[in-house]
Protein backbone atom coordinates (compact mmCIF):
# COMPACT_ATOMS: atom_id res chain seq x y z
CA UNK A 1 0.00 0.00 0.00
CA UNK A 2 1.51 3.45 -0.90
CA UNK A 3 1.37 5.87 2.15
CA UNK A 4 -0.11 9.02 1.86
CA UNK A 5 1.55 12.30 0.73
CA UNK A 6 2.62 14.42 4.13
CA UNK A 7 1.58 17.92 3.61
CA UNK A 8 2.72 20.66 6.14
CA UNK A 9 0.01 23.63 6.29
CA UNK A 10 1.52 27.24 6.92
CA UNK A 11 -0.83 30.34 7.06
CA UNK A 12 -1.45 32.54 10.16
CA UNK A 13 -5.30 32.63 9.33
CA UNK A 14 -6.88 29.44 10.81
CA UNK A 15 -10.05 29.77 8.77
CA UNK A 16 -7.68 29.38 5.86
CA UNK A 17 -5.70 26.43 7.11
CA UNK A 18 -8.82 24.50 7.83
CA UNK A 19 -10.33 24.96 4.05
CA UNK A 20 -7.03 23.85 2.86
CA UNK A 21 -7.22 20.92 5.43
CA UNK A 22 -10.56 20.09 4.39
CA UNK A 23 -9.76 20.21 0.65
CA UNK A 24 -6.80 18.17 0.65
CA UNK A 25 -7.80 15.47 3.35
CA UNK A 26 -11.40 14.89 1.09
CA UNK A 27 -8.51 13.34 -1.38
CA UNK A 28 -7.74 9.66 -0.15
CA UNK A 29 -3.75 9.97 -0.94
CA UNK A 30 -3.29 12.81 1.39
CA UNK A 31 -2.68 13.18 4.95
CA UNK A 32 -2.24 16.69 6.77
CA UNK A 33 0.46 16.06 9.54
CA UNK A 34 0.55 19.34 10.60
CA UNK A 35 -0.02 23.24 10.80
CA UNK A 36 2.23 26.76 11.26
CA UNK A 37 1.18 30.46 12.01
CA UNK A 38 4.78 32.12 11.55
CA UNK A 39 7.71 31.22 9.39
CA UNK A 40 9.65 30.18 12.11
CA UNK A 41 6.81 27.70 13.38
CA UNK A 42 7.24 26.60 9.91
CA UNK A 43 10.79 25.79 9.78
CA UNK A 44 10.60 24.34 13.26
CA UNK A 45 7.71 22.17 11.88
CA UNK A 46 9.32 20.91 8.43
CA UNK A 47 12.00 19.41 10.84
CA UNK A 48 10.14 18.14 13.19
CA UNK A 49 7.41 16.38 11.11
CA UNK A 50 9.56 15.64 7.61
CA UNK A 51 5.98 16.40 5.17
CA UNK A 52 6.80 16.13 1.54
CA UNK A 53 5.09 19.05 0.81
CA UNK A 54 4.64 22.06 2.63
CA UNK A 55 1.69 24.89 1.33
CA UNK A 56 3.22 28.06 2.06
CA UNK A 57 1.66 31.44 2.83
CA UNK A 58 3.85 34.69 1.83
CA UNK A 59 2.76 37.60 4.58
CA UNK A 60 3.60 36.12 8.05
CA UNK A 61 4.41 37.58 11.54
CA UNK A 62 8.27 36.90 13.21
CA UNK A 63 9.37 35.18 9.51
CA UNK A 64 7.61 35.29 6.29
CA UNK A 65 6.95 32.40 3.95
CA UNK A 66 9.71 33.42 1.56
CA UNK A 67 12.62 33.68 4.52
CA UNK A 68 10.95 30.29 5.69
CA UNK A 69 11.06 28.46 2.30
CA UNK A 70 14.65 29.52 1.75
CA UNK A 71 15.51 27.97 5.63
CA UNK A 72 13.84 24.79 4.88
CA UNK A 73 15.26 24.59 1.46
CA UNK A 74 18.34 24.69 2.54
CA UNK A 75 17.97 21.98 5.39
CA UNK A 76 19.78 19.15 4.06
CA UNK A 77 17.81 17.28 6.53
CA UNK A 78 14.21 18.42 4.99
CA UNK A 79 13.49 16.69 1.69
CA UNK A 80 10.12 18.42 1.49
CA UNK A 81 9.24 20.49 -1.60
CA UNK A 82 7.00 24.06 -1.14
CA UNK A 83 4.47 25.60 -3.02
CA UNK A 84 3.86 28.86 -2.03
CA UNK A 85 -0.06 30.00 -1.80
CA UNK A 86 -1.06 33.40 -1.73
CA UNK A 87 -3.65 36.06 -2.08
CA UNK A 88 -1.20 38.56 -3.70
CA UNK A 89 -0.36 38.50 -7.63
CA UNK A 90 3.21 40.31 -7.37
CA UNK A 91 5.82 39.59 -9.24
CA UNK A 92 8.24 40.31 -6.72
CA UNK A 93 6.82 37.42 -4.64
CA UNK A 94 6.95 35.26 -7.55
CA UNK A 95 10.20 35.55 -8.25
CA UNK A 96 11.15 35.58 -5.10
CA UNK A 97 9.55 32.29 -4.29
CA UNK A 98 11.34 31.17 -7.22
CA UNK A 99 14.87 31.76 -5.99
CA UNK A 100 13.76 30.66 -2.72
CA UNK A 101 13.71 27.22 -3.93
CA UNK A 102 10.15 26.96 -3.92
CA UNK A 103 8.52 24.44 -6.32
CA UNK A 104 5.27 25.77 -7.08
CA UNK A 105 3.32 29.67 -7.16
CA UNK A 106 -0.21 28.89 -6.61
CA UNK A 107 -2.84 32.06 -5.82
CA UNK A 108 -5.44 31.44 -2.90
CA UNK A 109 -8.25 32.50 -5.56
CA UNK A 110 -7.56 29.16 -7.35
CA UNK A 111 -9.79 26.14 -7.39
CA UNK A 112 -9.27 23.33 -5.15
CA UNK A 113 -8.50 20.73 -7.83
CA UNK A 114 -6.19 23.37 -8.53
CA UNK A 115 -4.62 23.16 -5.04
CA UNK A 116 -4.54 19.29 -5.06
CA UNK A 117 -2.81 19.19 -8.10
CA UNK A 118 -0.14 21.01 -6.73
CA UNK A 119 0.43 19.41 -4.32
CA UNK A 120 0.94 15.95 -5.62
CA UNK A 121 3.00 17.41 -8.60
CA UNK A 122 5.11 18.85 -6.02
CA UNK A 123 5.25 16.00 -4.11
CA UNK A 124 6.53 13.99 -7.55
CA UNK A 125 9.69 16.32 -7.46
CA UNK A 126 8.25 18.63 -10.52
CA UNK A 127 7.38 22.10 -10.55
CA UNK A 128 4.13 23.80 -11.40
CA UNK A 129 3.14 27.40 -12.28
CA UNK A 130 -0.53 28.24 -14.05
CA UNK A 131 0.14 29.36 -17.33
CA UNK A 132 -0.32 32.37 -16.74
CA UNK A 133 2.41 32.86 -14.44
CA UNK A 134 4.59 30.84 -16.40
CA UNK A 135 4.63 33.40 -19.15
CA UNK A 136 5.63 36.30 -16.50
CA UNK A 137 8.45 33.86 -15.49
CA UNK A 138 9.32 33.73 -19.76
CA UNK A 139 9.09 37.49 -19.92
CA UNK A 140 10.82 38.07 -16.75
CA UNK A 141 13.95 35.95 -17.53
CA UNK A 142 14.52 36.17 -21.59
CA UNK A 143 14.83 39.41 -24.33
CA UNK A 144 15.64 38.55 -27.84
CA UNK A 145 18.97 38.74 -27.93
CA UNK A 146 19.37 36.15 -25.32
CA UNK A 147 20.43 37.76 -22.71
CA UNK A 148 18.43 37.29 -19.15
CA UNK A 149 16.08 40.95 -18.30
CA UNK A 150 18.37 42.76 -15.85
CA UNK A 151 21.80 40.77 -16.13
CA UNK A 152 24.60 40.39 -18.28
CA UNK A 153 25.08 37.69 -20.92
CA UNK A 154 25.61 34.06 -19.20
CA UNK A 155 24.76 35.47 -15.88
CA UNK A 156 20.97 35.04 -14.25
CA UNK A 157 18.53 37.78 -13.47
CA UNK A 158 18.95 39.29 -10.18
CA UNK A 159 16.81 37.15 -7.88
CA UNK A 160 16.43 34.22 -10.03
CA UNK A 161 18.30 31.27 -8.33
CA UNK A 162 15.72 28.64 -9.89
CA UNK A 163 16.57 29.67 -13.31
CA UNK A 164 20.24 29.46 -14.49
CA UNK A 165 20.75 30.98 -17.91
CA UNK A 166 23.42 29.69 -20.24
CA UNK A 167 26.43 31.76 -21.55
CA UNK A 168 25.50 33.99 -24.54
CA UNK A 169 27.88 32.00 -26.58
CA UNK A 170 26.48 28.61 -25.55
CA UNK A 171 23.18 29.04 -27.50
CA UNK A 172 21.78 30.42 -30.90
CA UNK A 173 19.46 33.83 -30.43
CA UNK A 174 15.90 33.77 -29.49
CA UNK A 175 13.96 32.53 -32.10
CA UNK A 176 16.35 29.39 -33.29
CA UNK A 177 15.03 26.14 -34.02
CA UNK A 178 17.91 23.71 -32.84
CA UNK A 179 18.80 23.55 -29.45
CA UNK A 180 22.89 24.52 -28.63
CA UNK A 181 25.46 23.06 -29.77
CA UNK A 182 25.89 19.85 -27.77
CA UNK A 183 22.57 19.49 -27.44
CA UNK A 184 21.02 16.42 -29.29
CA UNK A 185 17.20 16.17 -28.63
CA UNK A 186 14.86 13.30 -29.83
CA UNK A 187 11.53 13.82 -31.43
CA UNK A 188 9.87 13.06 -28.43
CA UNK A 189 11.93 15.43 -26.22
CA UNK A 190 10.68 18.10 -28.65
CA UNK A 191 7.18 17.21 -28.30
CA UNK A 192 7.62 16.96 -24.38
CA UNK A 193 9.14 20.28 -24.40
CA UNK A 194 6.98 21.76 -26.50
CA UNK A 195 4.08 20.43 -24.31
CA UNK A 196 6.36 21.99 -21.71
CA UNK A 197 6.42 25.14 -22.93
CA UNK A 198 2.67 25.16 -22.66
CA UNK A 199 2.59 24.81 -19.07
CA UNK A 200 1.55 21.28 -19.51
CA UNK A 201 1.13 18.97 -16.39
CA UNK A 202 2.66 15.36 -16.74
CA UNK A 203 -1.01 13.93 -16.89
CA UNK A 204 -1.81 16.30 -19.56
CA UNK A 205 1.56 15.66 -22.03
CA UNK A 206 0.77 11.61 -21.33
CA UNK A 207 -2.91 12.72 -22.89
CA UNK A 208 -2.16 14.55 -25.84
CA UNK A 209 1.28 11.70 -27.09
CA UNK A 210 -0.70 8.85 -25.71
CA UNK A 211 1.84 7.52 -23.59
CA UNK A 212 1.68 6.44 -19.99
CA UNK A 213 2.89 9.60 -17.16
CA UNK A 214 6.02 7.49 -15.60
CA UNK A 215 7.08 7.78 -19.31
CA UNK A 216 6.27 11.54 -19.30
CA UNK A 217 8.21 11.72 -16.67
CA UNK A 218 11.66 10.01 -17.34
CA UNK A 219 11.52 12.23 -20.70
CA UNK A 220 11.36 15.13 -18.61
CA UNK A 221 14.40 14.11 -16.39
CA UNK A 222 16.37 13.25 -19.83
CA UNK A 223 15.24 17.11 -21.15
CA UNK A 224 16.56 18.33 -17.51
CA UNK A 225 19.81 16.80 -17.83
CA UNK A 226 20.57 17.22 -21.40
CA UNK A 227 19.62 21.13 -21.06
CA UNK A 228 21.48 21.29 -18.15
CA UNK A 229 18.16 23.24 -16.05
CA UNK A 230 17.14 22.01 -12.20
CA UNK A 231 13.33 22.34 -12.93
CA UNK A 232 10.42 22.46 -15.35
CA UNK A 233 10.28 26.28 -15.09
CA UNK A 234 13.70 26.14 -16.47
CA UNK A 235 13.38 24.40 -19.04
CA UNK A 236 10.11 26.28 -20.06
CA UNK A 237 12.17 29.04 -20.32
CA UNK A 238 15.00 27.67 -22.05
CA UNK A 239 12.60 26.30 -24.68
CA UNK A 240 11.08 29.52 -25.52
CA UNK A 241 14.73 31.33 -25.52
CA UNK A 242 15.80 28.58 -28.15
CA UNK A 243 12.33 28.71 -30.01
CA UNK A 244 12.05 24.88 -29.03
CA UNK A 245 8.36 25.79 -27.36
Amino acid sequence: MIAPLRVLLVDDHAVMRAGFRMILEAEGDIDVVGEATTGVEAVTAASALLPDVICMDVQMPDMDGLEATRRIVADPEVSASVVVVTTFDRDDYLFQALAAGASGFLLKNAGPEDLVTAVRVAAAGDALLAPAVTKRVIERFTRADGVPAGGAAGGTAPGAGAVPVPAAGEAPRHGASTPPIGVELTDRERDVLGLLADARSNAEIAAALFIGEATVKTHVSNLLQKLGVRDRVAAVVYAHRHGLG
